[in-house]
């Protein structure tokens, strides 16, 4: 009890650091939602309010169907809300790394999160996300709507199909980690084992991290769903190793597509204020939740979620 009083207490604390951050960058770039929310016959309190109670909802069908924030939050925003794509972006990447920095530092503490691997992924991805929030932001929104739609529609058939290895079989290690000296050594909580891990076909793996971190930028996705199947399935680096060293990414990669956006004025603290209470709270309850819920049930409707927001989003930028 104490312990879960001291982490909601950072995490509170962290959250009121970054509310007048965000908003002293924001107003000072834009004051305005969109011309759909400000001619709006609504009351100003309408919208944040119900984009509250979405992001809540949104937050236990995140931690139970295994997905970042982000990847929900984008797609479904953008596609019925009245808000223009590029605050929607913005916002989705904060929302995907308020969870990055809340889990990071633990998942360092537990050994799990491999500095070794993540930071040359990170050097490529961080990179090429700026790259990428400058091009979705020069685009067309059609265009970039578009994109998203068939992205969503993509990462659908990813979840459906891509299988997951606990310890993929790595035969020997190659040049490029072997110079990189990445590696490393965790112990397995369920059984006590010690497991020595290394990767391979690196520089594959870190040409993929590019477009990864394109997808990123453009999109303000996050991009969890992409960096675990990468790292565990072409890299072959172990499951838990994966998924923690991914969460751990996104405090990197995100961080800087961010800067992208509230350089530009695309985030709104009306926003993102209760975009991340709302995840955060969906987070607490999800996990709950996750004790008594059968996950291939969730599976099947978080996957139904992004098809439906995927197709939305494409039929959005067609304008059909």
């Amino acid at each position: 009890m104490e312990f879960r009083l001291k982490k909601i207490t950072i995490i509170l604390i962290v959250i009121s650091m970054l509310i007048p951050l965000i908003a002293c960058i924001s107003w000072a770039g834009n004051g305005e939602f969109t011309s759909n929310v400000s001619n709006s016959a609504q009351p100003w309190w309408f919208w944040p309010l119900v984009l509250f109670i979405v992001t809540f909802v949104m937050g236990i069908f995140a931690v139970l169907g295994g997905v970042g924030g982000g990847v929900l939050f984008v797609p479904i925003i953008s596609g019925f809300f009245p808000f223009h794509l590029d605050f929607v972006r913005g916002c989705g990447l904060l929302v995907a790394l308020s969870g990055a920095l809340a889990a990071g530092p633990g998942l360092l503490k537990m050994n799990l999160a491999s500095l070794r691997l993540a930071i040359p992924v990170a050097l490529i991805a961080s990179t090429c996300a700026i790259i990428g929030a400058m091009i979705g932001l020069a685009l067309p929104t059609n265009i970039v709507q578009i994109a998203l739609g068939a992205t969503i529609i993509g990462i659908c058939i990813l979840m459906l199909t891509a299988k997951k290895s606990e310890l993929p079989y790595v035969p020997k290690a190659d040049r490029l980690s072997s110079a990189l000296r990445i590696y490393g050594i965790y112990q397995e909580g369920s059984t006590g084992e010690i497991i020595n891990w290394k990767i391979h076909r690196t520089p594959l793996g870190l040409g993929l991290f590019i477009i990864i971190g394109i997808m990123a930028g453009m999109f303000g996705l996050g991009a969890g769903w992409a960096n675990v199947p990468v790292l565990n399935l072409v890299m072959g680096a172990p499951l838990k190793i994966s998924v923690a060293t991914s969460k751990f990414l996104l405090s990197i990669t995100d961080t800087s597509a961010a800067w992208i956006y509230l350089n530009q004025g695309c985030v709104i603290p009306m926003m993102v204020v209760p975009s991340l209470v709302g995840i955060m709270l969906g987070s607490f309850v999800g996990v709950r939740i996750l004790a008594v819920v059968k996950p291939a049930i969730v599976r099947w409707i978080v996957i139904a979620m992004l098809a439906f927001a995927g197709v939305k989003a494409l039929l959005k930028g067609l304008g059909v």
